[in-house]
C-alpha cells in the first residue's frame, strides 16, 4: 500500500483574536471556528500540527517595500491620526483599517505560509495547509482588499528557491490581483485565477485578455465569470483548464488559494457553489501528487467558511467527514441543523454554455502558445531566511515581561496537540 501523504498544518490561536472593527466583513474569528471543527472531527490526529514562527519584517521585505513594512510595524490605532498622508499613500483606511495587533496578525499568517513553503522545500511533507493565509490582494507598497502582507507571494518566492516553476491557482470569488501583478513578467510562476469579473466587482482586474507580458506572456491565465455559477459549470471548467495547465507547464510545486467567498450565500460573493463543488477543486489538484501549499483567503459568512475549510482539510487527508457536526466550542454557530452540508441557492447561472466554451477556447489557445515548460538555469539555492538566534522580547532586560511572553514559556496541559503530532516545541524544550 502506498504511504499516506504527509500533511503539515499550521495554526496559531492568536490569529483569530484580532478585530477589524464593527461592520467590517473580515472576521478572523472564522479561523478559530475552522480549527475547532478540525479538532472535533479528529483530523489533527492525522496531521503534523505546527505553530508557525512570526515572520520577521526582513522576511516581508523580500516582496514588500521597506518603508511600507516599517509603517505597518509602527502604526497603531492611537497614533494613526498623526499619519494622514502615509495612511493614504499605503491605502490604509476603510477596507484595510489599522487595528490592535495588526502587525502581529500579519506576522502569524505570513509566517504560516513561509513555514509551509519551507517544509515542502525540504520534503518534510507533501501537502502543507495554512488556512490563515491566502491574502492575495496586498501589493508591494500598499494594502488592498482587507490584505496587508501578501503571504502568497512570499511563499511562492520561497518555493522558487527549490523549484524552477510554481503554479498558483486561485478559486476565491475575487481576482488574485496581487499575486498576478507580482509575477506578471516572469515565466517561473504561472497564475490561474477563477473569479467574478464585471459590474465594477472588486478589484476590477482579471480580464481574459490579461495574459502576462515580456517573459511572462501567456503565463497569467484569467477565467472571468458572471454571477450564479454552479458546481457543474465551475468544476467542469476548472478541471479542463487545470489539467491542461499542469500538462503544459509541469510545475514543481502548486499553491492553491481556497477563498471561500465563492460559496453560495457568502456575504460579499455572488457565485452559487456548494461546499462539495468547492472541495472538488481541491480534490482534483491533490490528485496530481505535486508538492502542494493550500491556503485560505476570502470568505465572509463565517460558519460556512469554517465548514468549507474543515471539509477541505478532510479531502486533503482522504477523509470523508460525517455530516453531523460533533460538539465543539463553536457548535452554536452551526445551528439550527448542526450539519456540514450547505445547499446551493435557487439562482440563475448567468454563465451560458456558449460563454464558458469561449473562455475555454481562449485559454487553450493561450496555453498552445507556450512551446514547452520553460527551462531555468538553477543557481545555488539561497539559504532559508536567516533567523537571528534571540528572543526579541528579551532584548531589553529592564522591560517588564508581558503576559504573552510569560504564556509562551508555559507548556499547558490542555494543548490540542497529541503525542507524536506535537511539534510545538521544535527545540525539544518543554
Amino acid at each position: 500500500m502506498l504511504e499516506k501523504d504527509r500533511i503539515s498544518y499550521f495554526y496559531d490561536g492568536d490569529v483569530g483574536n484580532v478585530y477589524f472593527g464593527p461592520n467590517h466583513p473580515m472576521k478572523p474569528h472564522r479561523l478559530c471556528m475552522t480549527h475547532h471543527l478540525v479538532l472535533s472531527y479528529g483530523l489533527h490526529k492525522k496531521m503534523e500540527i505546527y505553530r508557525p514562527h512570526k515572520a520577521y519584517p526582513i522576511e516581508f521585505a523580500q516582496f514588500h517595500s521597506a518603508d511600507y513594512v516599517e509603517f505597518l510595524h509602527r502604526i497603531t490605532p492611537d497614533t494613526q491620526h498623526l499619519y494622514a498622508s502615509e495612511l493614504t499613500r499605503f491605502n490604509l483606511g476603510e477596507d484595510c483599517p489599522v487595528f490592535d495587533n495588526l502587525f502581529e496578525f500579519c506576522q502569524i499568517y505570513a509566517g504560516g505560509t513561509l513555514d509551509a513553503a519551507r517544509r515542502l522545500n525540504h520534503k518534510s511533507c507533501d501537502i502543507a495547509i495554512n488556512w490563515a493565509g491566502g491574502l492575495h490582494h496586498a501589493k508591494k507598497c500598499e494594502a488592498s482588499g482587507f490584505c496587508y502582507i501578501n503571504d502568497l507571494v512570499l511563499g511562492i518566492l520561497e518555493l522558487l528557491k527549490y523549484h524552477a516553476r510554481v503554479l498558483y491557482i486561485d478559486i476565491d470569488v475575487h481576482h488574485g490581483d496581487g499575486v498576478e501583478e507580482a509575477f506578471y513578467f516572469t515565466d517561473r510562476v504561472m497564475t490561474v485565477s477563477f473569479h467574478k469579473y464585471g459590474d465594477l466587482f472588486f478589484p476590477g482586474t482579471g480580464d481574459i485578455k490579461d495574459i502576462g507580458e515580456r517573459e511572462g506572456k501567456y503565463y497569467a491565465i484569467n477565467i472571468p465569470l458572471k454571477d450564479g455559477i454552479d458546481d457543474t459549470s465551475f468544476t467542469r471548467l476548472f478541471k479542463t483548464i487545470i489539467a491542461k495547465v499542469v500538462e503544459t507547464y509541469l510545475p514543481g510545486a502548486i499553491v492553491l488559494q481556497c477563498g471561500a467567498d465563492s460559496l453560495a450565500r457568502d456575504r460579499l460573493g455572488c457565485f452559487n457553489l456548494s461546499i462539495e463543488g468547492h472541495a472538488e477543486c481541491v480534490k482534483f489538484v491533490k490528485k496530481f501528487n505535486i508538492p502542494l501549499l493550500v491556503t485560505g483567503g476570502g470568505g465572509y459568512t463565517k460558519e460556512n467558511v469554517a465548514r468549507c475549510w474543515a471539509v477541505e482539510t478532510g479531502v486533503l487527508l482522504d477523509t470523508e467527514l460525517p455530516n453531523e457536526i460533533p460538539n465543539n466550542d463553536y457548535i452554536e454557530y452551526f445551528a439550527p441543523d448542526y450539519t456540514l452540508k450547505v445547499a446551493n441557492l435557487n439562482m440563475d447561472n448567468l454563465n451560458s454554455k456558449t460563454y464558458l466554451s469561449s473562455i475555454k477556447v481562449q485559454v487553450m489557445e493561450s496555453l498552445r502558445s507556450i512551446q514547452h515548460a520553460p527551462g531555468v538555469q538553477m543557481q545555488e539555492v539561497p539559504p532559508d531566511f536567516y533567523i537571528p538566534d534571540f528572543d526579541e522580547d528579551e532584548l531589553d532586560p529592564d522591560e517588564r515581561v508581558d503576559q504573552h511572553t510569560q504564556d509562551k514559556q508555559i507548556h499547558r496541559d490542555d494543548e490540542y496537540y497529541e503525542g507524536d503530532n506535537d511539534n510545538d516545541h521544535d527545540d525539544g524544550t518543554h
